[in-house]
């Protein structure tokens, strides 16, 4: 049964709680869009996404089908139980006013990033900046060069392509339907996304 069906405007952030045993689907409608991505125990905020514990677990720095998402303490909080894009990025970080003038100069500084967006939607569920933590892109392609450097390049998505991933827990997610325009995450087009809880 279908609990929640929305569309998330381009750049806009969203969230939302899964009850245990609730699925959420991400489908990326316009194809080549990163959504950035934190989870929590809803239940107890402290407990929540790890990138190094998640990356060590399952000794991948890629999320597929079959990937857990894990708090720092190992507790599994979403489980990736379809995807039909292959592969997401756990290190490329979220977008943030400071990072676009540093890497794409003063110019870009006014302009919203994911960072903003989770803080902005974190508020309301009574979470601030030390409640940040290194996030999962969803869609974004980060490949790992030979020489260990991260490339940001064209996606590997298409329009229609979904991740659906179970709660473990009752969990509380935050999304950033990133708004970055400087480099290929989103196509240098940023557009819709669409989350469905079942």
């Amino acid at each position: 049964m279908t609990v929640l069906d929305v569309e998330v405007p381009a750049r806009a952030p969203f969230s939302t709680v899964l009850k245990r045993g609730q699925e959420l689907s991400i489908v990326d409608l316009g194809g080549n869009q990163a959504a950035d991505f934190l989870c929590y125990d809803a239940n107890d905020t402290s407990q929540r996404y790890s990138a190094a514990v998640t990356i060590a677990a399952q000794r991948n720095i890629f999320l597929t089908t079959g990937s857990v998402l894990r708090t720092q303490t190992g507790s599994p909080l979403l489980t990736v139980v379809a995807d039909t894009c292959g592969r997401h990025d756990t290190l490329g970080g979220a977008c943030s006013q400071e990072s676009n003038s540093l890497r794409y100069g003063q110019h870009t500084r006014h302009q919203h990033a994911c960072v903003e967006n989770f803080l902005a939607e974190g508020v309301k569920w009574g979470l601030g900046k030390r409640d940040l933590v290194s996030n999962v892109n969803w869609y974004m392609n980060v490949p790992v060069e030979p020489d260990g450097t991260l490339g940001i390049v064209d996606g590997i998505s298409a329009p229609g392509l979904t991740v659906r991933l179970r709660a473990e827990t009752d969990v509380l997610v935050l999304v950033s339907n990133c708004p970055q325009i400087n480099n290929p995450c989103n196509g240098f087009n940023p557009t819709p996304i669409r989350m469905v809880v079942e």
